[in-house]
């Protein structure tokens, strides 16, 4: 399909690989979303990345000449952290993580805690700093005293750098408690879980059927969007190449830029 022929009523964005690579803005980002907005359309973006919050990614965009509201953005921190209020709102929690989601637990009044006897809830997310002193106690907390559940923030197996290289996300770290504790992941908090795109919609009357959401990965921005009933465009400038696409994409706007995502008329 190529661009869109008419407007929608919102429009979600994914950001490193579709308004962003690293901490260059992709061209035509910032036109893109000026016009959206001048348009009188409702702007969210939706991150996988747990290693930033709502502000640093407003901050971000903002430098980039892309001004943001913390309140546009979802991320799978918050989207975290409102799932364990929802289903384990008493759960001791062992992160697997950066500190960002560390403290965002902290604040919301988890107790953290590496005694895997204590351990209820262990989250694999994106941690450079992984060691398999981490993956003992998820190990223990699971497979030993078996009293814990396995979540994970999100289920990419890299991120994406500029240049083409990248580096192992949260699904590596996922993959390898799932191995030897011998338990599955109970729940994903990121695209293309429904959790964080209830939380990107939260307060807005939009139905599915009238929103956008442009990405570049095939299997959670857009699948993400698929399985909500929600129209999507993918992007050529992160993860997904034109050969990567099948016939179950057949209904999917594929766009050379991402200001492509406007209808002609506002072009």
């Amino acid at each position: 399909m190529s661009r869109p022929e008419k407007w929608y009523e919102a429009y979600l964005f994914d950001l490193d690989g579709t308004v962003y690579l690293g901490d260059h803005p992709l061209p035509g980002a910032a036109r893109t979303i000026r016009a959206v907005r001048d348009a009188g359309k409702v702007v969210r973006f939706v991150s996988n990345n747990p290693t930033r919050t709502p502000e640093q990614y407003a901050d971000k965009l903002t430098r980039m000449g892309i001004p943001v509201d913390e309140g546009e953005i979802a991320t799978t921190i918050a989207t975290t952290v409102w799932w364990l209020k929802t289903h384990h709102p008493d759960a001791v929690v062992y992160p697997i993580a950066e500190a960002p989601l560390c403290d965002a637990l902290v604040r919301a009044g988890f107790t953290l805690s590496d005694d895997p006897s204590r351990i209820d809830v262990v989250i694999a997310s994106y941690d450079r700093g992984f060691t398999y002193a981490k993956l003992q106690i998820a190990f223990d907390a699971l497979w030993f005293h078996k009293r814990a559940i396995l979540i994970q923030t999100n289920p990419d197996p890299y991120c994406p750098f500029p240049g083409g290289r990248g580096e192992p996300d949260a699904a590596a770290i996922t993959a390898a408690i799932e191995a030897c504790a011998h338990v599955t992941c109970a729940a994903s908090m990121g695209k293309p879980s429904p959790w964080i795109l209830q939380a990107a919609l939260a307060g807005l009357d939009v139905a599915p059927g009238s929103c956008l959401m442009t990405g570049d990965r095939l299997g959670t921005d857009i699948q993400m969007a698929l399985d909500a009933g929600m129209d999507a465009a993918v992007v050529f400038t992160g993860e997904t190449r034109v050969s990567d696409l099948t016939d179950a994409h057949s209904g999917v706007y594929r766009l050379e830029h991402l200001d492509d995502v406007l209808p002609d008329a506002a072009v």
